[in-house]
């Protein structure tokens, strides 16, 4: 990889990353609540909604995720600097609020409980590669925004609904989010198969265009009154035909201690 295209990627990541951890990330023992996902259920518990006991901030807190849960990341908690709430992000179709506001964590419906982590995979490092090779290496790692949201009754179920029809609603267009104000296009997404729980959603998300695109994943998995969403990115990845794989490890971690 030359210098100047390690160099683009990185400025592109960067300002990704930033965006999402610094303003973005959801959920802590008092704030940041709700989320949602993105595709594939477990039979039809979708059609079935189930009442469940809905945990609350400090039963999450049990259930989430710590450091040595995942080997070869680093975990921790998500604090009130990067809780985003409601009035931080607007986005220009009323029908794209609920997968626009999952990406950051903002509370959606009544949850609650909700609990945050930050999860970052150690980046692998090869000795014998060229500088410019090493570089592109260090920075091929993915991160991930983990929210839980606990509710009562069947409002887990509807808050993947939601998300399953803004999605629907909004791949073909796209739709524009502003964070702060700072202004992000997504310029598509994707619908994805994944399995996990009781019902899970999945989707790649582009922000930006051609060589400008950033892509990240969004994952949403529901366990009995609780939803898991994962928002995640690569370091190393930038341009429209790029991609990266789920943090697969992660997500099953997390949904095997919440049951």
């Amino acid at each position: 990889m030359r210098a100047t295209a390690v160099r683009r990627t990185a400025l592109a990541a960067a300002v990704a990353s930033l965006t999402l951890f610094a303003t973005a990330c959801g959920g802590s023992d008092s704030a940041a609540k709700g989320d949602g996902g993105a595709s594939g259920t477990k039979g039809d518990a979708a059609a079935k909604p189930a009442a469940a006991k809905a945990l609350t901030s400090a039963e999450l807190e049990k259930v989430s995720l710590e450091q040595g849960d995942v080997a070869g990341h680093k975990i921790s908690k998500t604090g009130p600097k990067d809780i985003a709430q409601p009035g931080d992000v607007t986005v220009d179709k009323k029908e794209c609020e609920p997968i626009g506001f999952a990406f950051y964590g903002v509370k959606r419906g009544t949850p609650v409980g909700n609990a945050g982590r930050k999860v970052v995979e150690e980046p692998k490092k090869d000795e014998s590669a060229a500088p410019e090779d090493a570089l592109a290496g260090m920075l091929d790692v993915t991160s991930s925004l983990v929210t839980l949201a606990s509710y009562e009754d069947d409002g887990a179920t509807k808050s993947l609904a939601e998300l399953r029809e803004s999605a629907a609603k909004c791949s073909a267009g796209g739709f524009t989010l502003t964070m702060q104000g700072s202004e992000q296009k997504v310029t598509k997404l994707t619908e994805e198969k994944v399995t996990g729980g009781e019902e899970a959603l999945a989707w790649r998300v582009q922000m930006g265009e051609g060589d400008e695109a950033v892509p990240f994943k969004l994952v949403s998995v529901r366990q009995g009154g609780t939803v898991a969403t994962f928002f995640s990115f690569n370091l190393g990845k930038s341009g429209a035909k790029s991609d990266f794989d789920r943090p697969t490890a992660v997500i099953d971690a997390q949904v095997k201690k919440l049951g």
